[in-house]
């Protein structure tokens, strides 16, 4: 698994409405071989072309009901459809899950040569992958609404190669045995010993995690829950901290606030989404977000990729 790549793509980072240079909310997680979908905007398949991602997707999370945040799906299962996919294709979302993907079969009428399944979520469902799990929560949108987790298995320790020298372990195929767990039989100065793997690995290590909010008012108290130590917190910040009294009414966080949630629950770094169109570029937002979290903050344009590396 260390050696599994994990790539963000930010293909949509505006707010309810689009702009030139900004698409509505669709984050592309890269892991190994798996491509996972949190929110599918509208234009998202144009987004995956020009970021020449391609569509081999396999799973969709909706944090949502919000037309910005789904309306992409409608054309994207077409494309994929048309492309020869009969792979299924599960959508992940909050209560009424159920009645988009029939109506979204519904509309298709036959078009589709691939099933479509739908699994409603909730606060602390969880999905397994090979290698890492999705966890939903619960976020402050006026309406269901989730945020989701995603957090890789933890890594072993490292090998101690002189060590297990030093306990007689010849350099070769023992050493992958122990690496995988497995305790194993060796021979020095005519005397048979076990040597197990703790005798040559040190403690287990964290995968890497990212956390991807959606849109919602500062939720800090379930991302302490949820969030803590990621090494990604992508976050709705779609106001400035002028306008924080309309961030509450509207459901949705500032930029400050979103810092106040990463330097809660110690992220690495805070990537600030969801952008208000009344804002020609995110400089008050980095700003907001920077006197409130000393971590690395970002305010990533669209189509734009990161690599999340490991902490060590």
């Amino acid at each position: 698994m260390s050696g599994e790549t994990l790539q963000v793509y930010f293909l949509g980072t505006a707010g309810a409405l689009p702009t030139p240079v900004r698409n509505p909310p669709c984050i592309m997680v890269r892991r190994g071989n798996d491509t996972l979908l949190f929110d599918c905007g509208e234009g998202a398949q144009q987004q995956m072309m020009r970021a020449r991602c391609g569509f081999t997707i396999n799973a969709i999370f909706i944090t949502h009901w919000h037309a910005d945040h789904f309306l992409g799906i409608f054309g994207l299962v077409q494309t994929m459809s048309f492309n020869g996919r009969t792979d299924p294709l599960t959508i992940y979302g909050p209560l009424w899950v159920h009645e988009f993907v029939a109506t979204l079969q519904q509309i298709s009428k036959g078009n589709l040569k691939f099933p479509i399944q739908s699994v409603e979520l909730s606060h602390g469902s969880w999905v397994r992958f090979d290698g890492y799990t999705v966890t939903s929560f619960a976020v402050s949108h006026g309406m269901p609404a989730l945020g989701y987790s995603l957090e890789e298995d933890p890594r072993p320790g490292r090998f101690d190669r002189e060590h297990a020298i030093e306990l007689g372990v010849p350099p070769g195929p023992l050493f992958g045995r122990l690496q995988r767990g497995e305790t194993i039989t060796v021979e020095k100065e005519g005397v048979k010993t076990e040597v197990k793997p703790s005798d040559v690995m040190g403690e287990m290590r964290p995968g890497r995690k990212i956390v991807y909010t959606g849109d919602t008012r500062p939720i800090i108290p379930a991302l302490v829950d949820f969030a803590k130590n990621a090494d990604l917190l992508i976050h709705d910040a779609t106001y400035d901290e002028a306008e924080k009294q309309r961030a509450a009414e509207f459901y949705h966080a500032t930029a400050a606030q979103a810092g106040e949630a990463a330097t809660a629950s110690q992220a690495k770094t805070l990537a600030l989404i969801h952008v208000s169109s009344r804002y020609t570029d995110a400089t008050n937002h980095l700003r907001d977000a920077k006197e409130k979290f000393s971590g690395t903050v970002i305010a990533p344009n669209d189509r734009e990729m990161i690599e999340v590396p490991f902490r060590d």
